[in-house]
């Protein structure tokens, strides 16, 4: 079992940030909300997404109603952001097309 990464500093959340588009913290988690239009890209983007977070060992919050996604980052064992929720979003903005 690899070792879980530790909480990151607020002040390193947000210089992440910077580089990746649309995405909000709260002091816990990241999120992010994603338009695909329709149902059929929503829902592929979320198959991806389930393989990327799988690859990760991670398990983000998500829901979404027709064409709109609704993510929400966190590693729940440490209880804040941490190196594998900006992984995610990285990799979530690689799936929507948005990087």
């Amino acid at each position: 079992m690899s070792e879980r990464p530790t909480r990151l500093e607020p002040d390193a959340v947000h210089r992440a940030l910077a580089t990746l588009d649309g995405w909000t913290f709260d002091g816990n988690r990241l999120s992010k909300s994603f338009d695909f239009g329709d149902f059929a890209r929503a829902t592929g983007f979320l198959a991806g997404l389930a393989v990327a977070a799988a690859e990760l060992d991670h398990h983000p919050n998500w829901s979404g109603v027709y064409g709109r996604v609704d993510l929400e980052l966190s590693t729940h064992d440490v209880g804040g952001v941490t190196e594998l929720d900006l992984e995610l979003a990285r990799r979530a903005e690689h799936l929507a097309g948005s990087d």
